[in-house]
């Protein structure tokens, strides 16, 4: 029997090239790795700077909160919903889930809705922070609140901050939202005591006034 002659092994003469056995390589620490890349062009990236460190220990951290400028001491570990509970005493947004799943902790960012639990209050310095407080001027309810009371859209009230935030928000960034947009808009945030129907028409009976020149904000 004829014995097959062996290939000459195959060679690579440009070493920058990526081969298929790099190609894999790179793959496998990809979807292992996560974050790492396995490609030489990372490899050959440079370092990033280290970053600056601070803690454990409480450090100062100017917070925005309101339209007020508040300075305080926190650990870096200081969530933004605990600093402005338990720190400030600004107790609107609750702490429900603590998981960045339910949205009652929800405020505004430079008026942009985020998760107050999931947001360090160091992370919050040089930004613009809302709470519910903030947004009723000298008491008076805004609309998005007035329509909450004639749409019944609060049972027992306690993601009712944090949905009235997500709908204020939602309806400036879009004025005129349809139900499918507000179910969409709204759908990081959960009432327990099931009271969508009347948050969705809460935001329809806004987003038509308006429309109609009724309301200048929300």
């Amino acid at each position: 029997m004829r014995r097959k002659k062996d290939r000459p092994r195959e060679t690579n003469p440009d070493k920058t090239a990526l081969t298929r056995r790099d190609f894999l390589k790179g793959a496998g620490v990809t979807v292992s790795g996560g974050l790492l890349v396995g490609s030489k062009a990372a490899d050959a990236a440079p370092a990033p700077p280290e970053a600056g460190v601070v803690g454990p220990g409480a450090v100062p951290v100017t917070l925005r909160v309101n339209g007020k400028v508040h300075k305080l001491k926190l650990e870096p570990r200081v969530t933004l919903l605990d600093a402005l509970r338990e720190h400030l005493d600004i107790t609107g947004s609750k702490e429900v889930c603590d998981r960045a799943v339910c949205g009652s902790c929800t405020v505004m960012m430079d008026r942009k809705p985020v998760y107050a639990c999931t947001v360090l209050a160091l992370e919050a310095e040089g930004h613009e922070v809302t709470t519910i407080e903030g947004l009723a001027a000298d008491g008076k309810l805004t609309p998005v609140m007035a329509a909450f009371v004639r749409h019944d859209a609060q049972q027992c009230g306690f993601c009712t901050p944090g949905f009235v935030m997500a709908c204020t928000a939602l309806l400036e960034r879009n004025p005129d939202p349809s139900l499918e947009e507000i179910e969409k808009g709204l759908g990081g945030n959960l009432c327990r005591c099931g009271t969508y129907w009347g948050i969705r028409h809460a935001v329809l009976d806004v987003a038509k006034g308006m429309k109609g020149g009724a309301y200048g904000k929300v």
